[in-house]
């Protein structure tokens, strides 16, 4: 399964990236091939200064050797050893009416000292986050997500839509971080799905990103903006940072397994503003994203 997951993201990187190239027009990902020394490595493709997007990111990694402790007391297992693979994209386009983008699709396997596998599992999701709410693209979004889901079981959807406003929730703050998707961990083999049955459901939500995203990026790309739009932005890219350093739970996994750190950080903006006790105009369209932030709600 591993060997078949990660053929999978290589395909998916090459697919996606070769797409928002076409979208960009003027950006180019440059790849950086790394090594990790106690055991793996991946293929970090990241655009940066493009006509479309300021800057992004879409990774794959494929690492292995002994769980470090830490990693041990938060999955409550003993000493074993582990392989992890998976594909990562954070895209931040330049002009503010285009959303962030992030999503996520892995697989990890545990293993006794023996080499045998004791625990496997899938991950993943995808994830919007505007700096402006168009009401119809948050739906959209989320109807290409429901579809995809209801191909496999009719409960994925509002199951995992419910995980992914959940886990993206700025506890801090008290708001959400973006307007949500889906999120998933733990698709393993049971009574009702077996294993094989979880790499097709993973699969088909990474083959529905570019479905889910890319009309909402050629919709609004050329919308004219100002600058305080732009500070807008670079407002909510803070908060972005924020969740990412203090929530994050795949930033954690991978800097304590000694990750490529350049590669896990790719997903902070360029730009980004704190602005002490910021509050947008009533009634603005700032202040109608915030409201939607603290209550999210079922788009479909």
């Amino acid at each position: 399964m591993k060997n078949k997951f990660y053929k999978y993201i290589q395909e998916l990187q090459n697919n996606i990236t070769s797409k928002l190239e076409e979208i960009d027009g003027v950006g180019k990902f440059h790849e950086d091939i790394w090594e990790r020394k106690q055991g793996g490595g991946g293929k970090s493709r990241i655009i940066e200064n493009g006509a479309v997007f300021e800057k992004g990111g879409v990774n794959i990694s494929s690492v292995y050797g002994h769980l470090p402790f830490e990693m041990q007391q938060y999955f409550k297992v003993p000493d074993v050893d582990f392989f992890a693979c998976g594909l990562s994209l954070v895209l931040h386009p330049k002009n503010p009416m285009v959303p962030t983008v992030h999503a996520n699709f892995r697989y990890f396997e545990m293993y006794d000292k023996t080499g045998k596998i004791i625990d496997q599992w899938f991950g993943g999701g995808q994830d919007l986050t505007p700096n402006y709410l168009f009401e119809e693209d948050a739906k959209y979004f989320h109807q290409v997500c429901k579809k995809t889901c209801d191909e496999h079981n009719s409960t994925f959807y509002p199951k995992f839509k419910k995980q992914c406003d959940d886990y993206f929730w700025s506890s801090h703050r008290e708001e959400a971080r973006g307007i949500g998707g889906l999120f998933f961990d733990y698709c393993k083999s049971s009574e009702e799905m077996s294993l094989e049955n979880c790499y097709h459901f993973v699969t088909d939500v990474g083959n529905s990103f570019l479905e889910a995203y890319t009309p909402i990026v050629e919709k609004r790309k050329k919308l004219d903006y100002y600058q305080a739009n732009r500070t807008w932005q670079e407002i909510r890219h803070g908060r972005y940072i924020e969740f990412n350093l203090l929530h994050d739970k795949g930033t954690l996994f991978g800097l304590k397994t000694n990750g490529r750190t350049e590669s896990i950080l790719m997903s902070l903006p360029p730009h980004a503003q704190w602005i002490y006790d910021y509050h947008p105009a009533k009634n603005s369209e700032e202040e109608k994203l915030v409201n939607v932030l603290a209550n999210p709600k079922d788009w479909v």
